[in-house]
């Protein structure tokens, strides 16, 4: 661990392996059982929220004898325990401060904290920056890093007298509590303001409808398909991208951790979807429904996760179509398919209805609708702003705290 700052008199630094903090520290099973239907929820990061929440309604469920085998194998939480997400998303926590049976998966610590430590003063603790940064630090791994338990347990934790403890809980609640409204406020007003572009898109294009006929996505478009159904292994670093619904957003795209392939198989990839300018995104698998226009020269290949639009530039404004699309994310979301993850199939956006106008009338309806969603999009950053430095606030109040100063 880095170096330890100082503590007020009567605190001091303990290591959470230590038995004075934690009576065990351990994690779920590292053997996937078989799941099923219906059964005793089997629970992993992903079924975590950022907010320390578990959704017991959308995890996994594996049979009896299965979850009997595991909770023998010290894989079933508390009551009191603290979960903390040391695979793939790392920095995850949850208290479990209610009675309910279920296992875990081992991306997932089990942190039993003793009589000295307050489970809710531990959770907040694993949420500081100081020691998320600690533990980032410490990832190991090869294909996923991860936070192994032996680093877990060598890590070390600021221990003030219990009554202290609990001072600094009920402080922090307090103050988290205002924190989150306000959160809570600005994440209702981008709710908003998404609700006021879809209803000028449903206006605007039930405005059309009523005077021009429609004709299918099929007929004003070169080519719909999608990305690669078998992406070739990543390497390293290289100017040959593989992209996937990660990096497409309304109205934008971004190149943040994409997959870097070799020329041969970028070249073998880019026969499938050749990328060019003016081309439309959708993305099709996991979050649905994100569209853009590409809007710039740079080659990119892509995951099956998004779908390629290539509008007959003689009949169909690019930008008229993403507007188009979004207009029609609701007919998309409901033909929706797939158990395991929903997904998109190709045949419903080729048989979707677009209006058909001519050209200049299409792009003065693209003038007006980039002038609304230019307005909101400068509303929303706003609000993300405010929401970053609320977040910032949590972090610097959770700094303060473990060092005496709350």
């Amino acid at each position: 661990m880095s170096d330890l700052y100082d503590l007020p008199s009567r605190w001091k630094w303990i290591k959470l392996g230590d038995s004075y903090i934690c009576e065990k520290i351990t994690d779920g099973t590292h053997k996937s059982p078989k799941t099923i239907d219906i059964g005793m929820p089997y629970i992993t990061v992903k079924d975590i929220s950022n907010k320390g929440t578990i959704d017991f309604k959308n995890c996994k469920f594996i049979s009896n004898n299965d979850y009997e085998t595991l909770v023998k194998s010290n894989c079933q939480p508390q009551y009191g325990d603290v979960l903390f997400s040391k695979d793939g998303t790392v920095g995850k926590v949850s208290l479990i401060d209610y009675e309910k049976k279920f296992v875990v998966l081992s991306s997932l610590a089990i942190l039993r904290p003793s009589k000295n430590i307050s489970p809710y003063y531990l959770k907040y603790y694993l949420l500081s920056p100081y020691f998320f940064e600690n533990a980032i630090k410490s990832k190991t791994g090869a294909a996923i890093k991860r936070v192994v338990l032996r680093t877990i347990k060598n890590l070390d934790i600021p221990v003030p007298l219990f009554d202290e403890q609990q001072r600094i809980v009920s402080k922090l609640d307090n103050l988290f509590e205002k924190i989150d409204k306000a959160i809570e406020l600005h994440q209702k007003n981008i709710y908003e303001v998404n609700v006021f572009m879809k209803s000028v898109l449903n206006d605007v294009f039930g405005e059309l409808e009523e005077k021009y006929p429609k004709i299918k996505f099929d007929e004003v478009c070169n080519k719909i398909t999608d990305g690669s159904h078998n992406p070739p292994k990543g390497i390293e670093t290289s100017e040959f991208l593989m992209l996937s619904s990660k990096n497409v957003f309304n109205n934008s795209i971004n190149f943040d951790s994409p997959r870097y392939l070799k020329e041969e198989d970028f070249i073998k990839e880019n026969k499938r979807t050749d990328i060019n300018k003016g081309d439309v995104l959708l993305t099709i698998v996991g979050t649905i429904g994100r569209t853009a226009v590409v809007n710039l020269e740079r080659k990119f290949v892509l995951q099956r996760s998004v779908a390629v639009l290539k509008p007959k530039k003689n009949l169909l404004d690019s930008y008229f179509l993403m507007y188009s699309l979004q207009k029609n994310l609701d007919i998309l979301m409901s033909g929706a398919k797939g158990a395991a993850q929903k997904g998109i199939y190709l045949k419903s956006i080729k048989n979707l209805e677009i209006v058909n106008l001519p050209l200049n009338i299409q792009q003065e309806v693209v003038k007006y609708l980039n002038e609304v969603s230019q307005k909101i999009e400068k509303i929303k950053l706003i609000q993300k702003e405010k929401m970053e430095n609320l977040k910032a606030l949590k972090a610097s109040i959770l700094d303060k705290a473990f060092k005496g100063k709350l």
